[in-house]
C-alpha cells in the first residue's frame, strides 16, 4: 500500500552498496524504510534520506516489515539549526529524548510537540526554553509528572513557597524544611511550560536567571524520577558551556 508520512529521519544505516535503511520518526511512531540507491549522487532520494531531515515521504508501506521509500519532499531544511553547533546539539538531544518517549503515549501528540519545538528553534526562539517546555510535557508519558496542583506533602493548595525536584512538586510554608527556595517567577513559569501550546508560541521573554533555574530544576528532576540516561544531553551541556 502506498502511504504518505511526514517525519524526521532519526537514524540511517548503510544497506548494500548504494542504499540505506532509515528510521523515520512520525506521528505513528518510528517507521523503518529502505531508501534504495539513495547514496548515488544523482538519486532523487539522496537529500531526503539524510539524518535529521524533515520531509514528507511517500512509501510502499508494510506494517510488519521494512517499507520502501518511493519519493520524498523536503518540508523544512532546518538550515538555521544545521549551521549552528549548539542548535544541532539541542536538536539531537530532543530527538533522542523523543525516541525514548514516542511509544509511551499518544504518538501523534508527542510527535507534534516534538516537531513544533524543532520548528520554533529553527525560527530563532530560545532553544533552552523550548527544550525545557518539551521536557516538562514529556514527564506525563514517563510516569513522572510534576505536581502543580498542591503541596506534595500535605495537599495544601495555598501558601506555596517553593517547588522541589526531589519531592516532585510544590511545597507549602507549613511543610517547608530545607528545600531550595525558587523565585516565584520560576514556580509560575514551570506551570506555564506545562500548559502552553508550543505551536502558538510567538515570543519568549524570560530572564536569564529564571531560564537557568528552570533548566537546573528539570535536570535534577529527570535524574531523580525518570531513570533515563541520554548521552546527547552530556554533549549538549558541553556545547552550552563552550
Amino acid at each position: 500500500m502506498i502511504k504518505s508520512i511526514k517525519g524526521v529521519v532519526i537514524s540511517e544505516t548503510p544497506y548494500k552498496e548504494s542504499s540505506k535503511i532509515l528510521n523515520i520518526l512520525t506521528e505513528e511512531g518510528i517507521i523503518g524504510v529502505i531508501s534504495k540507491g539513495c547514496k548515488s549522487l544523482k538519486s532523487p532520494l539522496r537529500v531526503v534520506s539524510n539524518k535529521l531531515t524533515y520531509a514528507e515521504y511517500i512509501i510502499y508501506y508494510h506494517e510488519d516489515s521494512l517499507s520502501t521509500l518511493k519519493e520524498g519532499n523536503i518540508i523544512n531544511n532546518l538550515t538555521n539549526i544545521k549551521t549552528d553547533l549548539k542548535l544541532i546539539s539541542y536538536l539531537i538531544y530532543i530527538t533522542d529524548l523523543t525516541k525514548q518517549v514516542i511509544n509511551e503515549g499518544d504518538k501523534s501528540k508527542i510527535f507534534n510537540d516534538y516537531i513544533n519545538t524543532v520548528l520554533k528553534i529553527e525560527e530563532g526562539l530560545n532553544p533552552t526554553i523550548l527544550t525545557n517546555i518539551l521536557e516538562v510535557k514529556y514527564l506525563d508519558y514517563l510516569g513522572a509528572p510534576i505536581n502543580f496542583n498542591s503541596c506534595v506533602k500535605c495537599g495544601n493548595t495555598s501558601d506555596i513557597v517553593t517547588i522541589s525536584s526531589i519531592e516532585g512538586g510544590y511545597i507549602c510554608k507549613n511543610c517547608y524544611t530545607n528545600e531550595i527556595i525558587y523565585d516565584n517567577k520560576v514556580i509560575k513559569m514551570l506551570k506555564m511550560y506545562y500548559l502552553v501550546d508550543i505551536k502558538t508560541i510567538k515570543e519568549l521573554n524570560i530572564s536569564e536567571n529564571v531560564i537557568n533555574s528552570i533548566n537546573d530544576f528539570l535536570t535534577d528532576y529527570y535524574d531523580t524520577y525518570t531513570g533515563i540516561y541520554i548521552k546527547s544531553k552530556d554533549f549538549l551541556n558541553k556545547s552550552i558551556e563552550y
